[in-house]
């Protein structure tokens, strides 16, 4: 006859066992937002560089023209490399992209957007430091995703701060390309 106390310690491990991965909605993206720059475009930034950096030459700020070199470098670069393209999983546990895991308890809200012709899901989050996540849906459906993370997580879009209301204006007054 098995002992009551043994059988109670066996229930109580299988109600604390974790629930099976189960994957909701897997599909693949590219891993960024990507659009080829014109050579307009980087001639007008690199019109506006020279002349920030002649101003940073007479102020002696050689670490911020170092920098500000470096970041048009960078985006250079950004727009002449394709993207790869990853998979994206959400399961309930939490989103898998890109091999990493982000868990529900990390993650804070989520939104959609149409950022260059593309919808695009993002998730706010907050470990150590917050973050967000940018995931192109590519050729899955916005409503079918919305359904699925309403479940784990609210859906509200965050008020814009002054530093993107500042971004926003400063595009559309010097537009860099027509």
């Amino acid at each position: 006859m098995p002992d009551p106390k043994i059988q109670e310690e066996k229930s109580s491990l299988t109600a604390n066992r974790p629930e099976a991965l189960k994957v909701l909605a897997i599909w693949r993206s590219s891993s960024r937002l990507f659009k080829r720059l014109s050579r307009e475009r980087f001639a007008t930034i690199g019109a506006i560089v020279f002349l920030v950096a002649i101003i940073l030459v007479f102020i002696q700020e050689w670490f911020l023209i170092v920098v500000i070199v470096s970041l048009v470098f960078f985006s250079y670069v950004l727009s002449r490399t394709q993207p790869e393209e990853i998979e994206h999983q959400i399961t309930n546990r939490g989103i898998i992209t890109g091999g990493k895991n982000y868990t529900w308890d990390r993650l804070l809200r989520f939104w959609f957007e149409e950022q260059n012709n593309q919808d695009v899901l993002l998730v706010d989050g907050s470990d150590r430091f917050p973050f967000r996540l940018l995931l192109l849906l590519g050729e899955k459906k916005k409503e079918d995703i919305q359904k699925i993370l309403a479940v784990y997580l609210p859906e509200e879009k965050p008020e814009k701060s002054w530093t993107d209301r500042a971004g926003e204006w400063i595009t559309r007054q010097i537009p860099l390309e027509k």
